[in-house]
């Protein structure tokens, strides 16, 4: 199995900060996002790279994971336990001898791209079943023994957890779709009846929760139950005004007017653009964030000194 080197990947230091980790992966994703880059397997791929790096060390607990196994990759690569059985010390693989593989279809992650997370991330922090809780009935030792409840993690993108979708899950070999509602909130559980395990065979079986997880998304976070984008500009806009466009998540394309003198980290309001709720939609709040440019020529920092000794006079 090919170990995945997610800093490099996001091109940071392994001290990176939770923020310089978001910028980052926001940088990266504008580059290769598959709406920017149609039809270009190369991109879709780095895209689905930097995602998945990026839903690694933006979570604390799955960074920390992945920190003790890169440190210990080249020691469980040769013999030990395996990667699996140190991993299974964190919580993060095998429990009672019961596990649960999603071949769920990872495609139109974010928006028409095929293919899911690597084999890397799903042995470590994919589908691997947690059992949830086993007994006996009130009658004692001539009870039959009660099912075993089984749970399990689910990655959507936040357009399938807005939109609703479809997922094609695997269980002991057999295949079952899933449906996902529009609505639906990160960490809200699905029941799946009479699909997890028996304490013993032929015995009733427990039920299958799959725990929701919504994966961070390049542009788009949830904030107090409220929607915000974070729109890059560069400096020019921020200072003259102009135009930007966005995909909303239900794939509409809008224009957003950038006043004249526009500063950094300030919020545009947009009516009725926002997470559904009982009165219908909330609005969107667009977090503008100014690049300053970088690596200038001679010819350009000579203006800016020009503009500069304008502005003092």
């Amino acid at each position: 199995m090919e170990f995945k080197d997610y800093y490099k990947i996001l091109g940071v230091e392994k001290t990176a900060t939770k923020d310089e980790i978001s910028k980052a992966f926001r940088k990266l994703a504008v580059k290769y996002h598959p709406d920017k880059n149609p039809n270009n397997k190369a991109a879709e791929e780095k895209f689905k790279e930097i995602t998945e790096a990026n839903e690694v060390l933006s979570d604390p607990e799955k960074r920390k994971k992945y920190d003790a196994l890169g440190a210990n990759w080249r020691q469980h690569q040769s013999g030990g336990g395996g990667v699996e059985d140190f991993f299974s010390q964190y919580g993060g693989g095998r429990r009672g001898g019961t596990t649960y593989e999603f071949s769920g279809d990872f495609g139109d992650l974010f928006g028409g791209m095929g293919g899911g997370f690597s084999d890397f991330f799903e042995s470590f922090f994919g589908g691997r079943g947690r059992q949830a809780r086993s007994g006996f009935g009130s009658q004692g030792f001539q009870s039959r023994p009660t099912g075993v409840d089984v749970e399990a993690d689910l990655h959507i993108t936040l357009e399938e957890a807005f939109n609703g979708s479809e997922r094609q899950i695997s269980i002991d070999g057999k295949k079952l779709k899933i449906k996902i509602n529009p609505g639906t909130t990160d960490g809200q559980k699905l029941r799946l009846k009479d699909l997890g395990r028996s304490s013993i065979e032929g015995g009733t079986k427990g039920d299958l929760y799959l725990n929701t997880h919504i994966l961070q998304h390049p542009f788009y976070e949830i904030k107090d139950e409220e929607l915000f984008y974070n729109l890059d500009i560069d400096l020019y806009s921020a200072v003259l005004g102009g135009k930007e466009e966005i995909k909303t998540l239900d794939g509409k394309i809008i224009s957003i007017n950038i006043p004249e003198g526009t500063e950094s980290e300030k919020i545009l309001r947009l009516k009725n653009l926002g997470l559904r709720n009982l009165n219908g939609r909330g609005d969107l709040f667009v977090k503008v964030h100014v690049t300053i440019p970088k690596k200038l020529s001679e010819k350009e920092k000579k203006l800016f000194k020009e503009l500069s000794k304008i502005r003092k006079d």
